[in-house]
């Protein structure tokens, strides 16, 4: 039976929880879809500074407006061109 093999180029880690952090951990887990490992990865990865969704939504948010004078061409011929080779307008 053929099998697959995952290399992660990890080392592996055994830590001790209390009772209440890993039922927390396990409710996350089940909530979100993922293994045990996947969550704790995740939660060192967000205590050691690994860009979250939220801070690239803040770094681009930081952003807005650093050219002001980028004009967005109008869309409205191109649209027309749509409608037309579509049918939709004659």
């Amino acid at each position: 039976m053929p099998y697959l093999v995952l290399y992660m180029g990890a080392t592996r880690t055994q830590i001790y929880l209390t009772e209440r952090k890993r039922t927390a951990l396990d409710a996350r887990r089940r909530r979100e879809g993922k293994t045990l490992a996947a969550v704790v990865r995740d939660a060192i990865d967000a205590y050691l500074g690994v860009p979250a969704t939220a801070d690239v939504q803040r770094i681009l948010d930081g952003s807005f407006g650093s050219i002001p004078d980028f004009k967005i061409p109008p869309r409205r011929d191109a649209w027309r061109k749509r409608e037309r080779r579509l049918g939709l307008r004659g």
